[in-house]
């Protein structure tokens, strides 16, 4: 049966996030650790290939793009970018923690919004109605094969929300520049709107057996191997 693969990619790293603030439609680009960062995974790691590739508008994520997929144009996808933490953006959890609706918020009060910012249903309903937009659209085209490169909040929402094996949000929580690979399988997405994660991004290289036709897996438009044992999930 044909399915669908899916790849989602936390953008690269930013100072801010790294000092402990909140960063989410703030417009902050990679700090240039991350760039560092992200260019050696790409040479250690292998990234998946794609023909597609999905990102938020925020700047961050567009230049991961262009370091991971740099023959790529990456659609921007407005409703990607991360939750707006409207007054908290740029503060740390220290500096708010005299804040009663900050602690409510933190809790997983879903209800609690940040002042001029984004509650946590209107974040979740956000991002589950383009991505199930984004499935029924490599769905109804055919394309089997795509990225998404967008923030931690939006990963970790989306997967406790469709992902197979079930956990919660900060089960998925990920790296700079990791994400995760799901499988979309027409019949069970129509049924339950789920998918199977099957591996961690990026995959373990194996230029050693390149040429080993038995370690070959699929060609996802480009020249390079991605192989059935990559690591799976624990």
């Amino acid at each position: 049966m044909k399915s669908y693969q899916i790849h989602f990619i936390r953008h690269g790293a930013c100072e801010e996030t790294r000092r402990g603030e909140y960063v989410g439609t703030k417009d902050v680009p990679l700090s240039e650790e991350g760039i560092r960062e992200l260019k050696e995974l790409d040479e250690a790691f292998d990234y998946p290939g794609t023909t597609v590739v999905f990102t938020s508008p925020l700047k961050r994520c567009i230049d991961t793009c262009r370091i991971i997929y740099p023959a790529i144009e990456p659609i921007v996808i407005n409703e990607l970018r991360e939750c707006s933490f409207g007054e908290w953006e740029g503060r740390t959890a220290e500096s708010l923690s005299g804040s009663e609706e900050f602690g409510k918020w933190l809790a997983g009060d879903t209800s609690v919004k940040p002042p001029k910012g984004e509650s946590g249903a209107e974040f979740t309903r956000r991002v589950c109605n383009i991505f199930q937009n984004i499935v029924d659209g490599l769905i109804s085209t055919g394309n089997t094969n795509a990225v998404i490169v967008t923030h931690g909040g939006v990963i970790m929402t989306l997967l406790s929300v469709y992902g197979l094996p079930q956990a919660k949000p900060f089960d998925w929580a990920v790296e700079d520049g990791c994400g995760y690979s799901m499988r979309i399988t027409p019949s069970l997405w129509m049924r339950d709107r789920v998918g199977e994660v099957w591996a961690r991004v990026p995959y373990e290289k194996r230029v050693d057996e390149y040429e080993d036709e038995s370690y070959k897996r699929e060609f996802f438009g480009d020249d390079r191997v991605y192989f059935d044992d990559v690591e799976p999930l624990e």
